[in-house]
C-alpha cells in the first residue's frame, strides 16, 4: 500500500502542483525580502510568517490527501445480511458488492468509499479517507495564493517604477530589482496564483457546499436525475438519506470515526434508499437506450482529424474513454451529442436475431458517423432484461 501511495506522487498532476507551490513560494520570498524585509519590520515578519504558514499547510494537506488515498472498499465485500445484496450493485472487477455511497473508479482500479471525483492533481480519487485533507488543501491553497497575488502585484508595481522613485521619490520607497529572468518568473507566479484563486476557489466552493449537504459530486448528479425521474412518473419526492444538518455533516467529514461502509441516516430513511434509487435509474437508462451497429472503423483516437473531421472539432469535454470500433459490432447507446455517441459493445450485429450480450462490455465515446441506429424491431429483440 505504501508503494502504491508513493507511485501516485510521480505523475504529471502531483509534480505540477509541487512545481506551482515552489514557484509561488520562491517569488514571494525573493520579492518580499526586498519590499518588506522581515528581519527589519514587524509587518514584514508577519507577512512572511502568514504566507509561509499557508504554503506549508498547502503542501502538507496536498501530500496527506495523495498519500492517504480515498479509502477503498475491501475486495470481495458483501453486506452482513445475504438478502441485502438485492439492493446493491456487484462489481465484476473487485469481485464484490459496492457498499452504499461507493463507486468503482476505472483509473484507481478499485471501488472507492464515498467517492466524490477522481482528481488528476492528486492522481487518485477524493473519497471518505482523504476528503478532509483535500478540502483543507484547497482552503490553504486559495488563501495563500490570494495573499501571494496581492503582494507580488505590489512588488511588480514597485519594480516597474523603480527608476521614477530614484529620481522623484522620497528615498523611503522599497527598491525592488528584477532581471529579465526573475521578471518573467514573477509574472508567471502571479498568473499561477490568480489562476489558483479563480479555478481552485470555484472547486472549493462546490466542495464546501457538498460537505454542508453531505453530498458528493456523484450523489448530487444522482439526486438531479431522481428529481426529474420521479416528477415524470408522479412518484413521491426522493429524500436524501445522509443529510443530517450542516453541523453534523461538517463533523462527519472533519472529525468522524465512520468506517466508510456504514453511515448515519436521516430519521425515517433506510440504509439502501440511495442504492435502490440508483438501481431504478439504471433500469430506466437501459430502457431508454438505443441499439446501434458500427458501420465504419474507428481507431479510438481522441481527435480523429483525418477520418472524422467534424467529430474531431467537437470532441466531448470529458476524460471518459474512447471506444474503438470495427464494422459489425452491436452497440447500446445511452448518451448522445451532435457528433458523438456514448455506449458499450454488446456483441456482433445479426439481422436474424439477438446476439449473446455480456453483462458489461467496453464502453466509451465514438463518432456518430461511425455507426447507424438499428430499427425498433431489432431494439425489442436486444432490449436487456
Amino acid at each position: 500500500m505504501a508503494s502504491s501511495s508513493l507511485r501516485r506522487l510521480f505523475h504529471w498532476g502531483p509534480l505540477a502542483v509541487i512545481g506551482i507551490i515552489k514557484l509561488i513560494t520562491w517569488a514571494m520570498v525573493h520579492l518580499m525580502g526586498m519590499w518588506w524585509p522581515p528581519q527589519q519590520t514587524l509587518g514584514g515578519a508577519l507577512h512572511a510568517i502568514i504566507f509561509l504558514g499557508f504554503a506549508a499547510a498547502t503542501l502538507y494537506y496536498f501530500l496527506q490527501s495523495l498519500l492517504e488515498g480515498p479509502g477503498f472498499v475491501p475486495l470481495g465485500w458483501k453486506p452482513e445480511k445475504e438478502s441485502d445484496t438485492q439492493y446493491l450493485q456487484f462489481c465484476t472487477v473487485c469481485k464484490g458488492y459496492k457498499a452504499p455511497r461507493s463507486h468503482h473508479c476505472k483509473k484507481c482500479g478499485h471501488c472507492v468509499m464515498k467517492m466524490d471525483h477522481h482528481c488528476p492533481w492528486i492522481n487518485c480519487c477524493v473519497g471518505h479517507a482523504n476528503h478532509s485533507y483535500f478540502t483543507s488543501f484547497l482552503m490553504a491553497g486559495v488563501v495563500g495564493c490570494f495573499h501571494a497575488s496581492v503582494v507580488l502585484s505590489i512588488c511588480i508595481y514597485h519594480a516597474i517604477h523603480r527608476v521614477w522613485y530614484i529620481h522623484h521619490g522620497t528615498g523611503r520607497e522599497p527598491m525592488i530589482y528584477l532581471t529579465l529572468t526573475t521578471l518573467l518568473l514573477t509574472l508567471l507566479a502571479i498568473g499561477m496564483a490568480v489562476g489558483v484563486v479563480l479555478a481552485v476557489g470555484a472547486l472549493l466552493y462546490f466542495q464546501i457546499r457538498g460537505i454542508l449537504r453531505n453530498q458528493t459530486t456523484i450523489e448530487d448528479w444522482i439526486l438531479e436525475k431522481a428529481v426529474s425521474r420521479r416528477e415524470e412518473q408522479a412518484l413521491p419526492k426522493f429524500v436524501f438519506p445522509y443529510d443530517l444538518g450542516w453541523r453534523r455533516n461538517w463533523a462527519l467529514v472533519f472529525s468522524s470515526k465512520c468506517d466508510g461502509l456504514r453511515w448515519p441516516l436521516k430519521e425515517g430513511c433506510g440504509v439502501y434508499d440511495l442504492t435502490r434509487e440508483q438501481q431504478a435509474q439504471k433500469v430506466e437508462k437501459r430502457l431508454r437506450s438505443r441499439p446501434y451497429t458500427a458501420t465504419r472503423t474507428y481507431s479510438g483516437r481522441w481527435v480523429p482529424l483525418v477520418t472524422y473531421t467534424r467529430a474531431a472539432a467537437a470532441a466531448p469535454c470529458s476524460d471518459e474513454p474512447r471506444l474503438p470500433l470495427r464494422p459489425g459490432l452491436l452497440l447500446t447507446v445511452t448518451r448522445q451529442r451532435r457528433h458523438w455517441l456514448f455506449g458499450e459493445v454488446v456483441g456482433e450485429w445479426s439481422a436474424s436475431g439477438s446476439p449473446p450480450a455480456p453483462p458489461r462490455g467496453p464502453r466509451g465515446w465514438f463518432p456518430r458517423a461511425a455507426a447507424e441506429p438499428l430499427p425498433p424491431t431489432y431494439r425489442h429483440k436486444t432490449k436487456p432484461d
